[in-house]
């Protein structure tokens, strides 16, 4: 890999340029993971790639999932073996060689309610292992454990004595998400691809019945430019629908949203070791350890409402509360909560008429000449999902494409990680910090982490703790402002870092003294500072407010009366 560019101010300015003089190969719309992916695949083909995108990196779906790298247990119930192996393979990649600074593996407990249910859980969990054992690629994770009662409650005390006859512990593996997503897209720059943000494609060129091009709005300025490419690739996730009708004529499939709701509660509230996963009426409910918090979740119900701001509302957080007291000697409260999210998954439509029956498989289609829609899958999956999208690509380009090469593509920081992790001690000792804050930016930024520290050299006082989340630091902050193409306060603090469901404040105590800190990287003025901490305040009063509300349509009146700060049209946004 060449050197990592920083998506800052100035490549943003020549990232514009870029796509008003050059022409392109493909060129992607959307930024989740599959579009990010998709710009990765395609760059790495050596194919001239742009990836464009309305909102922030990861701003839709994919800085909203269960944050888990799985295989899915729950579709072996659906005889879904293809995909379950094929989303295995993915997760012992990314931990082993493709991202192992942020890919991580992590142990659950099924407990086990009856004990005929013993033999059919263990037959699951051995397909389960078998299948991740197939071409293994390294050393695969340990392999299930039978548990008693008491011994279920050394691991995890918190469970009621009544609510299991014994567990199975397993393995799996979690990730932040939104740092993965922005990882992929910077490790597509690094090959090549020109990548931006707040970039929203308002229309499209056609030319003797094909797309050969489209038109492309910077958010945050109005400025347009009308970019020429062979093919386009429609990753937009929920939005897939509303890009196809800009488009023009009929897509090949269509895609139906489902909401996920998840709640964070601090790690105190709940003794345990381990995560959980437990099966509910509807689908399961996961207890994800997540650094000095938990996650819960998730829901699984129906959206046709705001597709860029999903709102949770208090049926979803009772619903989910309600579950996981069934099996807690504690019962956690709305006071516990720290954080909620809720995003939504896009499933493909027509297979069944509820949505946690709707097919995890991916599909990709050619609506038209000159248009790729690739769509569906899991978070896992991202990888195959785009090389198969980049190989519809090949059809419509001039030139020869070869294969896909991202298995053996290590993502931005993970070369050297392995090493610098035996030298985290000598980290710490040459920044004067305890080694548990040079672990905590090895596992955001793998062998980068030198470089984010650098920029500490003139500055000691970007060491020091974020005000009022004391996990991260001011350095970090810059880091995204000047490196990682973050433009507003909620890039910062929702998705660069996840202060907004870490702390209780929700990202509001920090708010101000992150905008300072980034003032001079991006150009603020005390108005714009203002202007910034008064949209990322709004919007976490809206948050609250919507989390009152009893019903899908009030919530989502309450949440998406905050202003926002990207202005975008098409489906209020393509992210």
């Amino acid at each position: 890999m060449t050197a990592v560019p920083p998506l800052g101010p100035e490549q943003r300015a020549k990232a514009w340029a870029e796509l008003a003089d050059d022409d392109f190969e493909v060129l992607v719309i959307g930024a989740g993971v599959t579009g990010a992916g998709v710009a990765l695949d395609a760059a790495t083909r050596g194919l001239r790639t742009a990836l464009v995108e309305a909102r922030d990196f990861a701003s839709g779906t994919s800085s909203r999932s269960s944050k888990l790298f799985h295989g899915g247990l729950r579709y072996l119930e659906q005889f879904d073996f293809g995909l379950v192996r094929e989303a295995l393979h993915e997760r012992d990649l990314s931990v082993n060689r493709i991202a192992p600074h942020l890919v991580k593996p992590v142990p659950f407990l099924y407990p086990l309610t009856h004990h005929w249910e013993r033999p059919y859980v263990a037959a699951g969990l051995t397909l389960y292992d078998g299948l991740a054992r197939t071409g293994a690629l390294a050393e695969p994770m340990p392999a299930q454990k039978h548990l008693t009662r008491t011994g279920a409650r050394r691991l995890f005390p918190a469970l009621r004595p009544e609510s299991l006859v014994g567990a199975i512990r397993y393995y799996d593996a979690q990730a932040d998400d939104a740092r993965h997503t922005l990882t992929v897209a910077r490790t597509a720059a690094a090959y090549g691809a020109t990548v931006l943000n707040s970039a929203e494609v308002v229309s499209f060129t056609h030319a003797g019945g094909r797309v050969v091009g489209a038109r492309v709005r910077d958010v945050e300025t109005g400025q347009e430019v009308d970019v020429r490419s062979e093919v386009v690739v429609n990753a937009t996730g929920v939005w897939t629908d509303d890009v196809q009708t800009l488009v023009g004529g009929r897509g090949r499939f269509h895609v139906r949203a489902s909401k996920g709701v998840h709640i964070v509660v601090p790690r105190d509230r709940v003794n345990g070791e381990t995560g959980l996963i437990l099966r509910t009426e509807k689908s399961v409910l996961f207890v994800i350890p997540w650094g000095s918090h938990w996650i819960i979740g998730t829901t699984d119900t129906d959206w046709a409402l705001d597709k860029a701001h999903p709102a949770a509302s208090k049926a979803d957080i009772d619903y989910i509360l309600d579950r996981v007291n069934e099996v807690l000697s504690v019962p956690l409260t709305h006071e516990d909560i720290t954080g909620v999210y809720a995003g939504l998954r896009p499933l493909l439509s027509g297979e069944s008429e509820t949505t946690s029956q709707l097919s995890r498989e991916h599909a990709v289609a050619r609506p038209m000449p000159g248009v790729v829609s690739v769509a569906g899958g899991k978070y896992t999956t991202y990888r195959p999902m785009a090389a198969d999208a980049v190989d519809a690509v090949a059809v419509d380009v001039t030139r020869p494409v070869p294969p896909s090469v991202t298995e053996n593509i290590p993502l931005v920081g993970a070369e050297g990680y392995a090493a610098m992790v035996n030298s985290l001690a000598r980290l710490a000792q040459r920044w004067g910090i305890p080694a548990f804050r040079a672990e905590h930016l090895l596992n955001r930024f793998g062998s980068l982490t030198p470089d984010v520290l650098a920029l500490a050299e003139d500055r000691p006082e970007l060491l020091e703790p974020v005000p009022g989340a004391e996990e991260y630091l001011m350095v970090e902050m810059v880091w995204a402002a000047a490196h990682e193409a973050a433009l507003h306060l909620d890039d910062l603090l929702a998705r660069r870092t996840r202060i907004s469901i870490e702390t209780a404040h929700r990202g509001v105590d920090s708010a101000e003294p992150v905008a300072r800190a980034v003032a001079d990287v991006l150009g603020w003025d005390e108005q714009r500072i203002g202007n910034e901490v008064a949209s990322y305040t709004a919007r976490v009063e809206a948050e609250r407010r919507s989390q009152t509300e009893l019903g899908d349509q009030e919530a989502d009146a309450a949440r998406v009366a905050a202003p926002d700060t990207r202005a975008v049209a098409v489906g209020r946004a393509l992210g």
